[in-house]
Order: C-alpha cells, then structure tokens, then sequence
C-alpha cells in the first residue's frame, strides 16, 4: 500500500515542474542592443555619441528616464532635443533608441482632459481610460483627399461671421499686439460649440500658468469643457514640448478628422513656438539666417497649417478647422513670422490696439482682416443681408477719419457718418456671449435697413436685444429656416423689417444728429 506523498514533496514537485516549462520557453538567443552615452548635456538639449541607426524624430530614453528627441544625425554625434527636465541627466549616462518615433496620445479619452504635448495627464484626474498613440508627425493629406472648404465654422462673434467668416478646413490667422484679446475671439468661437458637435483643441505654448488657469476656468464656467482638449506646454516646460506641442494637438486633432468629425483646433501662440524653435536651433549649432531664426522657420509652420483640410467621405469626410495666432510688435504685421503665416493661411483676423483702446470690443480691423475663402462658406442669409456691408464699413472709417479735419459736413456725409456709427455699434460685443446666427441676421438687416438710425448710440445694446429677443419669441418659424441655410424670401425679410419695427418703435426718443 503506497503512502500518500508528503505536502511539502508535492510542493516541490510543482515548482520543479513549472521552472523546467519556463526554461524551455525561455529564449537563449543574444540580442543587440544599442546603448549611447551622454556626451553633454545643457539647458533643452544634450549630445549623445554612440547609437549609430537612430532614426531622425525618433525617441531616446536616458537613464534616468527622461525622454528626448533625436534631432540632429550628424557622423560622430547625435543633437537630442530634451522633452523632459535636464536636471537628471549626468554627463556619462546612458542612452538607449525607444524603437519609436515621437508620438502622443489620441482617442476620446482625451475630451475633458488637460494633457502635456505627450498625451499625458496635467489634471491629476488620473490615467487616460484607453490609450491609443499616434505620431506627432504626419504627412498633410494630399490634393485628391481634399474637398473645398463650404461649411460654416460660425464663431457666434457678429463682426467675423458677417463680415470675416470661417469654413471648416480653413486656417484663420489671428493677430495682434499684446492684450488686444486674440485668445478671447478663440474662446468665444470654443465656447460657441458647444451644441455643434465640433470638437475644440486649445494648444497653449509658452504661455503663463496663471493664463492658462483662467482659460480653463472661463471653460468651465460656460460649459465648454466636455467638448475640448486642453493641451499645455508652458513656459516653464522645456522647450523641445515648446516645439512639439502644435504637431501633437494636430495629431490628437486628425484622429477625430478621420472619424468623420469636424475639428477645430487653436494654436496660442505660434510666435512663442517659433522663438522655442529659434532658441534649440542656436543650441544645436544650427545656421542662423534672418533674426537668428533657422531656414527653415517657414517650413515648420506650413507642414503645420497644411495639415487643416476638409476630407473627401473616401477618407472620413471629416475636417479640422486651424486658429492659429501669432503676436505683433508695434502693429507691425510685416514682421517676419507675421508675414510668414499670413502667407500661409487662407485669411487672417487683425486686432487693432487704437480699437481696443477706444472700447471697441472686439477690436477687429475689418479693413485689416480678410477670409479669402469663408464667403463661399456663409449661409445665404448672411449674403443677402451684409452683402456690402464689408465695403461700406470699410469707406465709412476712410471718411470718419477725414470728417476729424473738417468743420462743415454735407447732408450725403452726415448720413453714411450716422449709419457707420450705429453699424459700429451693433458689432460691438461683450465677451462670453456668442450670438446665433438668426439673432445676428436679425440685427444686421435692421441697421443695414436704416431701422436704428433714429436711436441715439447708447440705446443700440438694449435695442439690439430687444431685436434679438423678437426672433426668438416671434419670428421662431423664420430663425428655424435661416439656421437651415434657407434662402432668405421676400416675404420673410419684409416681415422681420414691419415685426422688428414695430417692436423697437417704442424705445425711440427722437432723431439723433448723429456725432454720439
């Protein structure tokens, strides 16, 4: 009769057994590894030796886990761009090739999030649900994959999506001097997408924390938050995520494009990213040209902003929509990288700071500022309505400025002088509070109708909402179809002009002259 075998032999057993299936599937074979050494490191950017097939863009780890990009691939040496702090990295230590070009995080995960340019996490909300990677770097899509840009991107703001408007798939620059509000036209436009469906992506470079903080909390507050990604790479942060971060937001941007879905994307600033670009270029040995800026200053920018299109349905039908903004210096919008972008871009939005100093708010040149592909995009009611409003607010500043000069006006002056004041004043708006397009028709077709000449310019606002409110409640039947891209009938427009008569005639208190 056998005994029955002793626990711990038992156990013995099962551990003999398990180590002798480990060694079988243990694979013996040697591998080569490539392993670099630090051969110096500075402020954003180091040198490593050895690692003789990195890929240029392609990711390097160093020992203590700090993450780099191989930019420079020269016959003795490798010019790393750092992407985390150099405070770590010793002069000696080693460097290994990930195997990978630098990527970032992309997918749905991301909405409500506030990322660094590496798809990771800022708002100590914890770890991404589902993590999916793409390259920071891609090609922008080809002709044939492009369709023409005919969908409106309504920015809720009166004076843009009348007189400047944007298609999805273009790229509208946004330029100004400092403090002129060219972070609050992109806020704005956010915050109007909120029932669209578009999805935003806000890429703040080199900006102050403090700044960012209150973007974010002016999201919050407006409930545009579900619908955004807010990518940062601050101005205490390296400068090589300085510099990768527009091309990242990109990227997290095409994932949706190709999706079907409509993008928009906002790059604050692109003048910051150029002077990160122009500081590593300098550390890495790289020829100066114009300004100490690299040659290739234009080229970074145009591989950036070509990759803003609208898809043909072959390849998602989706679009993705660029604000890029850029500051100016004096005014000077023939500055270098100014110039640059403008020729890049399909229209530009220019912020006047004499406007913003007068109260004009927004303060948006419209002599300035030009959308050479929106107007194929308005809705037609737009058309009907502002057709010629462009010129003529434009003629009305030229002649404003001259009138100054002189004592005596005639009759004819007076009246474009009355009509370009109250025009200026219905395009005037408060921040945070877009406007519907029907609401903005509405308004547009009782100035442009000479319906407000009567009123002295500080009852404008309260008219205007008076206005505003009548479509809402009264004429819902004719704001549904304008919404709708409809023609704006005959009938329909005479009777928005007897309704909105009728509803402002009580707010008159007698002519005005006009010099208000």
């Amino acid at each position: 009769m056998n005994k029955a075998a002793h626990p711990l032999e038992q156990i013995l057993e099962e551990t003999l057994a398990g180590s002798r299936r480990a060694l079988e599937a243990f694979d013996f074979r040697l591998q080569a590894e490539e392993i670099g050494m630090a051969r110096s490191v500075g402020e954003g950017i180091a040198t490593v030796q050895g690692l003789p097939n990195v890929r240029a863009d392609e990711l390097v780890r160093f020992a203590g886990g700090a993450l780099g990009l191989a930019f420079n691939l020269d016959p003795d040496e490798i010019g790393v761009i750092l992407l985390d702090d150099s405070e770590d990295i010793l002069v000696g230590s080693r460097v290994r090739a990930v195997g990978r070009v630098v990527d970032t995080t992309v997918g749905e995960a991301l909405l409500g999030r506030i990322v660094d340019p590496l798809g990771r996490p800022l708002d100590r909300r914890g770890r991404l649900r589902r993590e999916e990677k793409r390259p920071v770097e891609r090609p922008a899509p080809p002709i044939m994959d492009r369709l023409p840009v005919k969908v409106p991107l309504q920015t809720g703001i009166k004076v843009v999506d009348a007189l400047i408007p944007i298609g999805r798939g273009q790229r509208e620059l946004i330029l100004g001097d400092r403090q002129t509000g060219k972070t609050a036209i992109a806020l704005d436009t956010i915050i109007n997408q909120r029932d669209t469906g578009v999805i935003c992506i806000y890429c703040s470079i080199g900006q102050k924390s403090s700044d960012v903080a209150r973007f974010v909390a002016d999201l919050d507050a407006h409930e545009a938050t579900a619908h955004t990604i807010i990518m940062v790479a601050g101005g205490e942060d390296p400068p090589g995520l300085q510099y990768i971060a527009p091309y990242a937001a990109t990227s997290m941007g095409e994932y949706f494009m190709h999706r079907g879905r409509d993008v928009l994307v906002v790059f604050d600033d692109l003048t910051k990213h150029a002077r990160a670009y122009r500081e590593l270029s300098l550390l890495l040995r790289r020829p100066p040209a114009r300004e100490a800026y690299p040659g290739d200053i234009f080229y970074i920018h145009s591989r950036l902003l070509e990759r803003a299109t609208h898809l043909t349905e072959e390849k998602g039908g989706g679009s993705l929509t660029a604000l890029p903004i850029v500051e100016t210096q004096e005014q000077n919008i023939s500055a270098y990288i100014p110039t640059n972008l403008i020729s890049i871009t399909d229209g530009q939005i220019y912020l006047s700071p004499m406007l913003h100093q007068k109260g004009i708010l927004p303060a948006i040149s419209v002599g300035k500022s030009v959308s050479r592909v929106g107007g194929k995009t308005q809705l037609p009611a737009y058309r009907e309505v502002s057709g010629d409003l462009r010129l003529a607010y434009s003629q009305f500043e030229e002649l404003e400025s001259f009138a100054r000069f002189s004592t005596r006006i005639d009759e004819e002056t007076e009246k474009k002088l009355v009509r370009g004041r109250r025009v200026r004043a219905v395009l005037q708006q408060p921040q945070y509070q877009p406007v519907p397009v029907p609401e903005q028709i509405a308004v547009l077709l009782a100035v442009t109708e000479g319906l407000l000449d009567p009123f002295d310019l500080s009852q404008i606002p309260e008219v205007s909402r008076t206005i505003r409110r009548l479509m809402q409640d009264q004429l819902a039947g004719i704001a549904d179809s304008i919404a709708a891209g409809e023609l704006l009938a005959d009938d329909d427009r005479q009777a928005m002009v007897e309704a909105i008569t009728s509803a402002i005639e009580p707010q008159k208190e007698g002519p005005s002259n006009g010099v208000a």
